[in-house]
């Protein structure tokens, strides 16, 4: 994987997607799972099935145009970036010397995300480190850059996230990433109950700034455009109603642009211990 991210990342962005897109085409003929979890997901959320190819095209891509990003200095990937909007939220909670709390679904390019606000400020991401050493090292390497500390998703992870808050700094999480067994709650997400992330929520009530990012991945291998913005209602409340709010948040942002949210993920999976699902409070 290495060798070949080491290719990849050689050749123009252009071309890494459309190999991309292929590969991604190839996975959901290749595998009836995927395609399945990927159909269905997209019908839950009451998008026609049409979007699957479109959707499973930008998985592919997504899949490969890391390694412009993790191969590529922290320069040359925020090179690649040709639009920021909603920049002014970010000066606004960094003029109040708030801490930022950054969710960030699987939506986009989400790793330009946070190697952009890198070059405004100190951020901390959470990470689950994978199994595969050599996948690992490529993870520490690719996303550990000048102001950019990664946080193990861990107990010790969670407190760097809270650290970081307390000094005033940024934080990065994924929202929509499935939980661990008892860190997580079953809330409604586009219509399903979906095993929830409590600790985005719990960041969110020591008083940082919550704003949402993701990276918009332009068409014909262009670049990228980072979208800042507020989320569209207030994130108050106890840990589950605040935890109900975030995802609302994700599914606005993804209906925005659906065919590029990971829609093969396997976000309704239970796990061993959970708690059965209950009906959504609306």
């Amino acid at each position: 994987m290495l060798f070949l991210f080491r290719i990849l990342s050689r050749l123009p962005l252009p071309w890494v997607q459309r190999l991309g897109a292929l590969a991604g085409i190839a996975v959901y003929f290749a595998s009836s799972r995927y395609r399945k979890n990927l159909r269905e997901n997209l019908q839950a959320a009451g998008l026609e099935a049409h979007l699957a190819w479109p959707a499973a095209k930008e998985a592919g891509k997504q899949a490969l145009e890391v390694s412009h990003i993790w191969m590529k200095s922290q320069a040359e990937a925020n090179a690649r970036i040709v639009e920021v909007t909603g920049g002014e939220h970010v000066a606004a909670a960094k003029a109040a010397g708030q801490g930022i709390l950054f969710l960030t679904p699987h939506l986009g390019c989400f790793e330009i995300a946070a190697q952009h606000y890198a070059t405004l400020g100190e951020i901390t991401v959470l990470y689950r480190p994978p199994r595969q050493k050599i996948l690992h090292r490529m993870i520490l390497a690719g996303r550990q850059r000048p102001g950019l500390h990664l946080a193990t998703a861990d107990l010790s992870g969670v407190r760097a996230l809270a650290r970081a808050l307390k000094k005033g700094e940024a934080v990065g999480i994924l929202p929509d990433q499935a939980p661990k067994a008892g860190e997580g709650v079953w809330l409604d997400f586009f219509g399903r109950p979906a095993y929830t992330m409590t600790l985005a929520a719990r960041l969110s009530e020591t008083g940082a700034r919550v704003l949402m990012v993701w990276g918009e991945r332009l068409p014909l291998g262009r670049g990228y455009r980072v979208h800042y913005s507020l989320p569209s209602q207030a994130i108050t409340g106890d840990t589950l109603i605040r935890a109900r709010k975030i995802n609302q948040e994700i599914e606005r942002l993804i209906r925005h642009c659906p065919t590029q949210y990971l829609w093969g993920y396997n976000r309704y999976k239970g796990k061993p211990g959970d708690a059965a699902p209950v009906a959504p409070k609306r």
